[in-house]
C-alpha cells in the first residue's frame, strides 16, 4: 500500500503491514504502545492499577452534599445584605 497512514497522516512505503511511525495497522487501526510512546508516557499494561488510580484522584472519605454548600453561601450573601442595608442607613 502506498499512501499515507490514516492516524498520524506518515507515509506508508509499498507493501508495508503496519505504519513505521505510529504503529497503527489495517487489523487493529492502531496500536496502544504507540499511541502512549507518541504522547511522551511510558507503557506498560500490566502496571496500572485502576483501584489505585481511583483512590488516589478520589480518595476515601466522606462526601460533603452539594445542599451544604448551598447553604452555607446563601446564608453568608444574606448577612452581607443585611450588613449592607445596616451600612446605608
Amino acid at each position: 500500500m502506498d499512501g499515507f497512514c490514516p492516524q498520524c497522516g506518515a507515509v506508508l512505503p509499498d507493501e508495508v503491514a503496519a505504519c513505521p511511525e505510529c504503529g497503527s495497522c489495517e487489523e487493529t487501526g492502531w496500536s496502544e504502545r504507540a499511541r502512549y510512546e507518541a504522547m511522551g508516557v511510558d507503557y506498560d499494561a500490566d502496571e496500572f492499577d485502576y483501584d489505585a488510580f481511583v483512590e488516589n484522584e478520589f480518595g476515601e472519605g466522606e462526601r460533603k452534599s452539594p445542599r451544604a454548600k448551598q447553604w452555607f453561601l446563601g446564608l453568608v450573601a444574606a448577612l452581607l445584605a443585611v450588613l449592607f442595608l445596616f451600612l446605608i442607613f
